[in-house]
């Protein structure tokens, strides 16, 4: 289902775009360019997830960071990929590095989290 277009989704969407690393929803809140609340910004990013548009980075804080999912054939993360969680600038980015794993037979995994945490490149 296509969802409407309107000028709070549009302004979350810049601001995430424009950004090269995954962000928290107050630091969305205070790039927009227009005036909305906590909700609302909460509501959009829920939808974006639910939309494969976003995918949501949980930190080991329980802090919930959001990123534009990349999914063209130059640049294409794969599902299952780690995140760096930089303790200086407190931002994370998504590292084009895929999870591997194994467990023992029985097992389905649903879902990955993995989280690196430490100085990234632009701080270090």
């Amino acid at each position: 289902m296509k969802r409407r277009s309107t000028p709070s989704k549009e302004a979350i969407l810049n601001v995430l775009s424009d950004s090269k690393k995954a962000m928290s929803q107050d630091a969305i809140l205070k790039k927009v360019s227009l005036d909305m609340d906590r909700a609302t910004v909460y509501r959009v990013l829920n939808r974006f997830c639910e939309d494969g548009i976003l995918h949501r980075i949980v930190a080991e804080d329980g802090k919930q960071y959001f990123a534009v999912c990349i999914k063209c054939e130059k640049k294409k993360l794969l599902d299952h990929h780690f995140h760096f969680r930089c303790i200086k600038c407190e931002t994370i980015e998504c590292l084009p590095v895929a999870v591997q794993f194994s467990l023992e037979k029985g097992y389905a995994v649903e879902s990955v989290n993995c989280v690196l945490t430490g100085v990234c490149r632009d701080c270090a």
